[in-house]
């Protein structure tokens, strides 16, 4: 595989940049560089959907959406670099900056062993990180900016502190591989094993000729070698079998999830409040425990891949970056810690905040009044139990329409009193919002467009809490063994719904549903489809596997036990309604 440098679309651009690795392996990079002798800090994503794959080949009907919502992203580009979920060159090299994109170990045009979030990726990362910083086009300093699976592997190797780093934009990328991806409340969410053969198989190394074209260079996304299926499956890790063989936080998830707190660089973390299953709580945990003096949250709304490339989005990323990678004094290092686009019924509304959760919450409990099916503000409430289906049953309680305009933000609890009558309960919990004449109010989410207002889960064996972690509204679950049920007794559980925000307007309800199923908003078909499954409200992060939640565990009754000895309540984090 041979190296071509060429001038196109004002950059230098370098194809197939060799980068060795400590142990021999050799990765590819794509460079994009002024067309000077000067020296630029560096931007770089390091992932698995191939370098070489444009977004409006890979991922034609986001491209297509992206451009008919947001015209804005075609202004001063060809989009003839366009990647999917790294940053546009034309748009960050006329500014000063270098933008490297490395396809890992096992993908695109770098041979290897393909091993998702692994030890050796990060390794790998660092030090293409150190590699980059010392090239004659390199100020020394390197930023890492990218969405998803590119803000995901951030936390990871910003927390092994890699000398050259500067700073880091994980835009939603979730920061703990159990938690917040691939167990939820320690229920297999089976996105990955969906995910797996339609974004990263299909652009394994070693597909050769069967791998799709980059149209700037006329070779495959997926380097030159030609390998069998057999050949490509010994080259993979199964991540079906790892997932369903580790189903507590063991060595395997131990090396895959960064230590937040060691991490030391500038962080401007940017989630979405749409994305409950995916990113949206590692934004904020990320922000919240990374161990930088620096540090940033900004979240906003609309699809997954969006913010990332509007004006307002490249704006934030660009002051952030030419502040600590460019030393440039604009100010950025005095702006407040949050910047939050707050969600409404007609929109957002931006604003700036000084500390997560928000100093002026009112921590408000609504109590779960189960003989009414109401939530209430009154504590009191009488001895009762209800009962459902522990597979597919549910439970909703409404709370008052509300008399004013009320903003919910930050992090929301769920305490509920269980019985079972098997081993096991698997609880989920969703928040929702109806208007006036009983509609529900659905939300564009980060990849459903029809999305709650957030989400909850818990496996009632996983409801160990970590003492040092756990706030009253954000428990934080071991996972470190499983405590079974013995039928018939009853068990306090607490469960952690997932940052949000919203505000509900004067008239409109909040409901509380409680069921032993995945969200469905009950919208009537077709709906929207991705990896084959229907969008009915929580896209494709649902908890379908049949081994995970078999019948023999889990197709039992479980049973809502509240009482004066057992005040089942929902924690909301309610902001005064004050003149900004």
């Amino acid at each position: 595989m041979t190296t071509k440098s060429e001038v196109r679309d004002g950059m230098r651009i370098d194809w197939d940049v060799p980068i060795t690795m400590d142990d021999g392996n050799v990765l590819r990079a794509d460079i994009f560089r002024p067309d000077d002798a000067q020296k630029y800090p560096v931007l770089m994503t390091y992932g698995p959907y191939a370098k070489g794959l444009p977004f409006q080949v890979g991922y034609v009907a986001q491209w297509e959406g992206l451009k008919r919502d947001h015209p804005e992203i075609l202004k001063g580009t060809s989009t003839n670099h366009f990647n999917w979920e790294t940053v546009d060159p034309e748009r960050w090299v006329p500014e000063g900056y270098v933008c490297i994109r490395v396809d890992s170990r096992g993908a695109g045009r770098s041979p290897g062993f393909l091993d998702p979030f692994s030890p050796r990726e990060t390794r790998d990362y660092y030090e293409c990180i150190e590699w980059s910083a010392v090239q004659p086009w390199c100020t020394g300093k390197v930023g890492l900016l990218g969405v998803s699976y590119y803000g995901m592997n951030q936390w990871q190797v910003a927390a092994k502190r890699p000398p050259h780093l500067s700073a880091i934009c994980p835009f939603e990328g979730a920061s703990d591989w159990y938690r917040d991806a691939c167990r939820h409340g320690g229920i297999l969410n089976t996105f990955w094993i969906s995910w797996y053969p339609v974004q990263v198989i299909n652009a394994q190394h070693g597909l050769g000729d069967r791998g799709r074209r980059n149209p700037n260079t006329g070779e495959t996304i997926a380097g030159p070698a030609n390998l069998n299926d057999s050949e490509l499956a010994r080259n993979r890790v199964d991540i079906r079998n790892l997932q369903l063989n580790h189903t507590l936080i063991d060595d395997y998830f131990k090396e895959r999830i960064a230590t937040l707190e060691d991490i030391e660089v500038p962080v401007l973390s940017c989630g979405n409040w749409g994305g409950q299953g995916l990113h949206l709580r590692g934004n904020v945990e990320g922000f919240w425990r990374a161990g930088s003096k620096q540090k940033w949250l900004e979240m906003h709304g609309l699809e997954h891949w969006t913010e990332f490339y509007t004006d307002y989005g490249v704006a934030i990323q660009k002051r952030f970056f030419d502040h600590f990678l460019k030393d440039v004094a604009n100010g950025w290092d005095k702006e407040p810690p949050l910047k939050l686009k707050i969600r409404t019924k007609d929109g957002f509304i931006e604003r700036d905040e000084t500390e997560w959760p928000i100093a002026s919450t009112q921590w408000t409990p609504l109590y779960l009044d189960i003989t009414n099916n109401l939530l209430s503000n009154s504590s009191t409430v009488k001895e009762a139990v209800k009962n459902f289906d522990s597979m597919k049953g549910e439970v909703n309680f409404r709370f008052e329409p509300f008399k004013q305009n009320t903003e919910i933000t930050g992090p929301i609890a769920l305490k509920v009193f269980v019985q079972s009558t098997k081993a096991d309960a698997d609880i989920f919990a969703t928040i929702r919002a109806f208007a006036p004449d009983g509609k529900e109010h659905l939300f564009v989410g980060a990849v459903d467009p029809n999305a709650p207002v957030t989400q909850g889960w818990l496996r009632a064996s996983h409801r160990k809490l970590d003492a040092k972690q756990t706030k009253p509204y954000r428990p934080f679950h071991v996972h470190d063994e499983h405590q079974p049920l013995t039928p018939g007794e009853t068990y306090e559980l607490d469960i952690e719904l997932w940052p949000t925000s919203f505000v509900f307007p004067k008239d409109y309800s909040l409901m509380l549903t409680i069921s032993g199923k995945d969200f469905d908003h009950g919208l009537p078909e077709p709906m929207p489809k991705l990896y084959g499954k229907s969008q009915r409200g929580s896209s494709v992060f649902v908890h379908d596997d049949a081994v995970d939640r078999d019948k023999a565990t889990y197709s039992g009754t479980t049973s809502l036990v509240v009482g004066p000895q057992h005040k089942a309540f929902l924690l909301l984090p309610v902001i005064p309604l004050i003149k900004r």
